[in-house]
């Protein structure tokens, strides 16, 4: 069967769909990372003063842990009300929320003025952070992915999770700036606000851009086709979660085990080393953030070309690329950070970035074609953020620990490659996806399993 090309008006509005979803997930993900940054940095000086450095620094990322625990919850509203009023909406709602708590935060009394109350407000605000991000991505990507067509969704789909070494960059480049610039005290006195109060500027350009772009078509017509349906058979439509545990609860465990390699890798090569660098390798803070800076710059331009490469040869071969390249580099990755040069560790980073954009790149188109459109929304996300509890949310916190019980970075070596050897298998058991109709056929009210079938059929060429 050859598949329908896509609609002149989505193939014309293509480019802002994706510039649109691109600067909202950077803006997104600058927060969300700002927060990782400071925590390895500052934070443990600010909200836990009266711990030892490595105890503050675990409490720091305890806090920036918690915040992954509303990625979830968040997954579920967001996807439960993006699968029924659309896309659009709820990207909007998620960057004025991110955004907002964002703001707060550079706005925060730290543990000297209030006590006790700071680090508990600084995990509310996390809390919100965390409920944002978890809407956010399933949403951005698959505006993306709706509106393009099948032959390149690899590649346009990828641009979107270029948002995450993007805000990754900007979030580290300002701070590199603002502790090249200032002293050390006046840095930690009002210096670290500056970044999160710039949030508010941020979210209004994010704002007027996400507002322009049109609606999902492919969502439109799955809406009047549900609607339609409804009037016909007079049944009523299953909620978005139980469609998605009834027909899909396979794919959802694909995608959690997917994402425990992706995930893992890169707190741990962006989040935890900044950690890891100035504490016990002894590099300065502009120098560790430097290193970051520039291995998310070259993920950041190799993102789209994984993309595209996807598209040609599947997206299994460039996603299994990535998780055993991240499992077998985890072990000589501290190894050059112990070097303590800073080229050493700029390729220690980059090349842990190269391998982690082979299965991020992917990842977007993969988990995307794995559901059908009236679940889409409810499925990636559920799937991605889920997992995110499990594999990103601890990763720092559990690699700090185990820095502080063994003193050595081998077991965390250990940790990022089992992780490794989870995301390999599920991959592996999961179908390829290349190339499937996302328009294909919904599943009705109350239908059985095989009534799926023909969800994502792939389509000739």
């Amino acid at each position: 069967m050859t598949s329908p090309a896509p609609a002149p008006a989505a193939s014309r509005s293509l480019p802002r769909v994706v510039a649109a979803s691109l600067i909202g997930t950077t803006i997104e993900w600058y927060d969300y990372f700002l927060y990782g940054t400071a925590a390895a940095l500052v934070f443990n000086k600010l909200f836990f003063p009266n711990s030892d450095p490595l105890t503050g620094t675990l409490l720091s990322f305890l806090t920036y842990a918690i915040g992954f625990a509303a990625r979830p919850v968040g997954a579920l509203v967001f996807g439960h009300f993006g699968d029924r009023v659309g896309r659009k909406k709820l990207l909007v709602l998620s960057l004025l929320l991110m955004g907002g708590s964002t703001t707060l935060i550079g706005a925060l009394p730290t543990y000297d003025s209030i006590g006790a109350a700071a680090p508990v407000l600084l995990t509310a605000l996390r809390l919100v952070q965390g409920f944002a991000l978890g809407g956010e991505w399933g949403g951005a990507v698959l505006l993306v992915s709706e509106h393009g067509d099948q032959r390149r969704r690899g590649f346009w789909a990828s641009w979107p999770q270029g948002g995450a070494p993007a805000g990754n960059l900007l979030a580290a480049g300002v701070l590199s700036l603002l502790t090249s610039v200032l002293p050390d005290d006046a840095f930690l006195s009002w210096g670290w606000r500056v970044p999160f109060l710039l949030s508010a500027v941020l979210v209004g350009v994010g704002l007027w851009i996400r507002l322009a772009v049109d609606e999902s078509p492919l969502f439109r017509q799955a809406l009047a086709a549900a609607e339609q349906r409804r009037k016909s058979e007079a049944e009523a439509e299953q909620p978005p979660l139980v469609a998605v545990l009834r027909h899909h609860w396979r794919e959802v465990l694909v995608a959690m085990g997917a994402r425990m390699a992706e995930n893992i890798s890169y707190y741990v090569m962006t989040t935890f080393v900044l950690a890891y660098a100035v504490t016990h390798a002894h590099f300065a803070k502009q120098t560790a953030l430097n290193a970051v800076l520039i291995g998310s710059a070259v993920q950041f331009a190799l993102i789209p070309l994984f993309g595209a490469l996807s598209d040609r040869v599947g997206r299994r071969p460039v996603y299994l690329v990535g998780a055993v390249g991240v499992g077998v580099w985890a072990f000589v990755f501290f190894g050059l950070v112990d070097t303590r040069s800073f080229g050493q560790l700029v390729v220690a980073v980059t090349v842990g970035l190269v391998f982690h954009s082979a299965m991020y790149a992917p990842q977007a188109a993969f988990f995307s074609e794995m559901f059908a459109t009236r679940m889409r929304y409810s499925g990636a996300s559920i799937g991605a953020q889920f997992a995110s509890v499990a594999a990103g949310a601890p990763a720092p916190l559990i690699a700090t620990a185990l820095l502080k019980d063994y003193g050595s970075a081998t077991p965390i070596a250990v940790y990022v490659a089992v992780a490794a050897a989870v995301t390999v298998l599920a991959v592996l058991c999961g179908r390829e996806t290349r190339g499937r109709d996302l328009t294909g056929v919904e599943p009705a009210a109350g239908a059985g399993a095989a009534d799926t079938t023909a969800i994502g059929t792939p389509a000739t060429t």
